[in-house]
């Protein structure tokens, strides 16, 4: 019996093996603490930074929908367009964009259409909606130019 106490003593520690052995180094049985670790920490960090991506070319489509931008579609758009080309010229356009409100340019010249025709004593039409507004026509002359 006692052989086989010593051969037990023998086999529980080497006699080369330090006293205390660090956590990140790997088990006999294959496990590997810091590698798992590193693995699930450049996973969640590859996420994370995808989300943070993509919350910022949202941004301004957030802003235009916020202040209920009149152009939100070429917004989102731009936005687009700078996401799928990697073009920062484009995401800096949606942002301007959608920062400034584009001032109303056909409420004065209705108003001056309005008071130049009753000026010349044509009658004065009502405000045309823009559904129901003509197309323009334009007329190409062959031959002259």
């Amino acid at each position: 019996m006692r052989i086989r106490e010593v051969a037990v003593e023998t086999q529980a520690v080497h006699p080369l093996a330090p006293d205390h052995i660090p956590g990140y180094v790997a088990g006999a049985d294959g496990s590997d603490v810091l590698f798992t670790a590193m693995t699930i920490f450049g996973i969640a960090l590859i996420i994370g930074l995808g989300v943070l991506y993509l919350t910022l070319h949202a941004i301004p489509e957030r802003m235009a929908h916020k202040s209920s931008h009149p152009q939100l579609q070429i917004v989102g758009i731009l936005a687009l367009l700078a996401l799928f080309t990697h073009n920062n010229l484009f995401w800096v356009a949606a942002v301007l964009v959608a920062g400034f409100q584009f001032p109303d340019m056909l409420s004065p010249l209705q108003s001056i259409a309005r008071s130049l025709a009753s000026l010349a004593g044509r009658p004065v039409e009502e405000d045309i909606p823009e559904a129901d507004a003509p197309s323009p026509t334009f007329h190409h002359r062959d031959g002259e130019g």
